[in-house]
């Protein structure tokens, strides 16, 4: 093989750097993927923006492709076969896992956050990549491509879902519904929430709510009127705050019902003031969420073949490698209508 390939960095505040390579074959316990999708994160915006706050790998770290070639030793997946690109089963020899807590596995933290010591040289806004075994998890026969390049955010809030306890029958709020909201909120329900109210001040991101089966959607600035009608003024039992906007995050814990739970999602990029004494003394349980497990991507794939969950209903756009940069530009700028943009570096079909 000797094929060219190309990738895009980030190589300084919105400035991207396209790269040429040769494909080579994987080394021991590796795999290299031809990418077919890689999904536009909002982390990929701030990193694009910002200059220098990305890993090489986390900069298109949303994406599926088919393998190419396999290097010694890896037993898993064969030339042919879909992925995702993932993390591996807890280590269980790092500090966590030896101390039993192997759910917070650092090996498989550091691999969601491209800082492991096997993480590739640059993420997947590019043609192909070179990944361990471990960053690689097979996709069911019943996904499809588009969904297979939703799993990995799909998967982001499985984990949250999991994490916050939903129990069935409950009030739940989303906050936010761009793609991270939509999947919470289905998440959710999945996992048995009774009544679930969306907040958005998008048009086209609440329409795509409702076509997702939700019927309480509405602007911010109805939803305090909804969840008064709809709780008598007790407020829900949970609360995911989806937006990452730093002076939502005390509105949106206030939302709780004294003694209910507020999820955290969205990531601010800078300090939010919140009121410590409200939160201690409505007794509040507070869960932070990033990331995910291994599990979390076998469990969401398994609710998106059942039909539990529904993944390309949030696709909204197909681009091309030269058109990332531009789009980058659109989806900071606040203005555009996009739910999820995906990146067809090979060119569609």
């Amino acid at each position: 093989m000797s094929d060219e390939q190309r990738y895009l960095t980030v190589s300084g505040p919105r400035t991207l750097e396209e790269s040429v390579f040769t494909t080579a074959e994987p080394g021991a316990g590796r795999v290299v993927v031809d990418v077919t999708y890689t999904g536009i994160c909002g982390t990929d915006v701030h990193g694009y923006t910002d200059g220098s706050m990305l890993p090489p790998a986390v900069f298109g770290h949303e994406w599926m492709g088919t393998v190419r070639s396999v290097g010694e030793g890896v037993t898993l997946v064969s030339p042919g076969d879909r992925v995702v690109g993932g993390v591996g089963p807890a280590c269980g020899r790092c500090g966590q896992c030896l101390a039993g807590h192997s759910k917070n596995c650092d090996v498989v933290f550091a691999e969601a956050n491209g800082v492991d010591e096997h993480a590739a040289d640059h993420g997947a806004f590019a043609t192909q990549v070179d990944v361990s075994e471990r960053r690689v998890v097979p996709v069911p026969q019943a996904l499809s491509d588009i969904d297979a390049a939703l799993v990995e955010p799909a998967a982001v809030t499985f984990h949250a879902v999991r994490r916050a306890n939903v129990e069935p029958g409950c009030i739940a709020v989303v906050v936010g519904a761009g793609p991270i909201g939509l999947l919470t909120a289905q998440n959710a329900r999945a996992a048995g929430a009774g009544r679930i109210i969306i907040s958005e001040p998008s048009d086209a991101r609440r329409a795509t709510a409702r076509e997702l089966g939700f019927d309480d959607v509405v602007e911010p600035d109805e939803l305090q009127s909804r969840m008064d009608s709809v709780t008598a003024g007790v407020g829900a039992d949970i609360v995911f705050e989806c937006a990452g906007v730093p002076t939502l995050l005390q509105s949106s814990a206030e939302l709780v019902r004294r003694g209910g739970t507020l999820a955290l999602l969205g990531f601010p990029l800078s300090e939010s003031t919140v009121s410590y004494a409200d939160w201690q003394q409505r007794e509040l349980t507070v869960i932070g969420s990033l990331a995910y497990n291994r599990e979390d991507f076998v469990g969401v794939m398994r609710l998106v073949e059942q039909g539990s969950i529904s993944l390309a209903p949030l696709h909204t756009g197909t681009i091309a490698l030269s058109e990332v940069k531009d789009m980058l530009e659109e989806l900071d700028s606040g203005r555009s209508t996009h739910t999820k943009v995906l990146v067809a570096p090979r060119g569609q079909d």
